[in-house]
């Protein structure tokens, strides 16, 4: 029973840390792939956000190894698919920014890749069955996990537009109201210097 309970926390604390996310730069008029072989049964989560550039969205396609389209999204800013692999080979999924002429993005992603599905041993008795669930409890703690690592990122990652668009903000509103000021003054003394010689042709006369 102790094997069994540390194999439960290995499971819970190593799997989800295998999962990494990844920043991209898409140039406009470009598009990058990445690949990943699995084999049957294997679930794979694709999770994006693109957090620079534009108005924030990219095409987004996986295909599988026969070249049939598993998944294909246009102009999206993020997202989160999950399918599990059909047959054993390699998969591809690319981000294109092709609709974009001039302003490249910045994309965060990440691929989870789950184990295959596990085909329990024929064992006999209370602890084969006990062990069996034990194995399904480490694949389901280690998917929650991995969610939840992503959702944080994810968060990360939306703080930083905010921030961004923010800050963007407050500088156009510094601008306009240094702006409006410099026009003010210019039209005082613009005023002031016409009634000093308005004045003065007056006295002259």
């Amino acid at each position: 029973m102790k094997v069994d309970i540390f194999m439960v926390f290995i499971g819970v604390v190593v799997l989800p840390a295998s999962t990494i996310a990844y920043f991209i730069d898409i140039d406009a008029q470009d598009e990058q792939c990445f690949h990943d072989s699995v084999t049957k049964g294997t679930k794979m989560g694709l999770m994006f956000e693109v957090s620079q550039g534009g108005f924030l969205d990219v095409d987004v396609t996986i295909t599988g190894p026969d070249g049939s389209i598993i998944y294909n999204g246009e102009r999206e800013s993020n997202g989160k698919y999950t399918f599990a692999a059909q047959v054993d080979g390699t998969y591809k999924y690319c981000f294109s920014n092709r609709m974009s002429t001039r302003t490249p993005k910045v994309v965060m992603f990440s691929m989870d890749k789950g184990e295959a599905a596990i085909e329990h041993t024929g064992g006999e008795g209370e602890d084969a069955e006990n062990q069996n669930k034990l194995e399904d409890m480490i694949q389901e703690l280690s998917g929650s996990l991995t969610n939840v690592k992503h959702e944080q990122e994810y968060m990360e990652v939306r703080e930083r537009i905010h921030r961004s668009i923010n800050d963007n903000t407050n500088s156009r509103v510094v601008m306009w109201a240094v702006f409006e000021a410099v026009v003010l003054v210019c039209m005082t003394l613009g005023q002031i210097y016409y009634l000093k010689r308005f004045f003065e042709v007056r006295r002259v006369v």
